[in-house]
């Protein structure tokens, strides 16, 4: 399930999906109830953009010297 989780399609399609549903939730539910639903799924876009981006230095970066290199990006 890890490995599942931690695939680049995934992210993208968890980071995208929840990001329009984030957006869109305030104006289908009516209420303090559209706005927290908002922002709780909010969370999910944050979380799976930050694991999409590369950390500067880390091993995600082979472009900068003495980093992991795993091969590819995927």
């Amino acid at each position: 399930m890890k490995s599942l989780l931690s695939a680049r399609p995934t992210l993208w399609f968890l980071f995208l999906f929840n990001l329009v549903a984030a957006a869109v939730a305030p104006f289908v539910v009516d209420g303090a109830q559209g706005v927290a639903t908002g922002v709780g799924m909010g969370a999910v876009p944050l979380g799976a953009g930050s694991a999409l981006h590369p950390a500067p230095g880390g091993r995600d970066c082979p472009e900068l010297p003495g980093s992991a290199r795993r091969g590819s990006w995927f």
